[in-house]
């Protein structure tokens, strides 16, 4: 650990929140939903951490996206079991997750990188206020009536499906590259 820089401890910190948020979420919603949110502004920070001091390595170009993946599926996972979310929706969303990281892993090894469009970033943003919502009861919606946690979370599942589809599209030379 020693030799990691910023923004890989951040990565690294982020995935040993995940079990911490796991035991959290069955007894207080409210210190997982704070759990979580940490999480996730670690996300941004690593982030802005390894570009603007020039920290960028293979390690936090592999481990970052796999932390994002590992909390935001535990998240989804961990609301099916409560009873808060349908299986089916998170199966899609999950789905979706592998498939464009196997197809970016494909791309690597093709010697192409594919970076994150506007439809991926808007997705990681509709996901993350769509659980936090969930995860905090949808409050403070709850006092209007207004489901804004399920319309959330419809609507992070309609841009996971949209810039999923977008990413194979506009990269499809490589898929069709690599079927030979």
């Amino acid at each position: 650990m020693r030799n990691l820089n910023l923004a890989n401890k951040l990565t690294i910190f982020r995935i040993f929140l995940v079990p911490v948020f796991l035991v959290a979420l069955p007894y207080n919603t409210y210190l997982a939903a704070g759990i979580f949110i940490l999480a996730s502004i670690t996300d941004s920070l690593d982030g802005h951490i390894a570009r603007s001091r020039n920290m960028i390595t293979d390690f936090g170009k592999f481990m970052d996206p796999l932390a994002d993946k590992i909390l935001t599926s535990a998240a989804y996972i961990s609301l099916v079991g409560l009873g808060k979310v349908p299986a089916w929706v998170v199966v899609i969303i999950i789905a979706r997750e592998f498939a464009i990281t196997g197809f970016r892993t494909l791309a690597v090894s093709a010697g192409v990188t594919i970076a994150a469009s506007p439809l991926g970033k808007i997705k990681t943003i509709t996901q993350l206020v769509a659980l936090i919502l969930l995860l905090l009861n949808n409050f403070p919606f709850i006092y209007t009536g207004i489901p804004v946690d399920i319309i959330m979370l419809y609507v992070s599942l309609f841009f996971t499906v949209l810039s999923g589809v977008d990413y194979l599209y506009k990269n499809r030379k490589i898929l069709t590259a690599n079927m030979d």
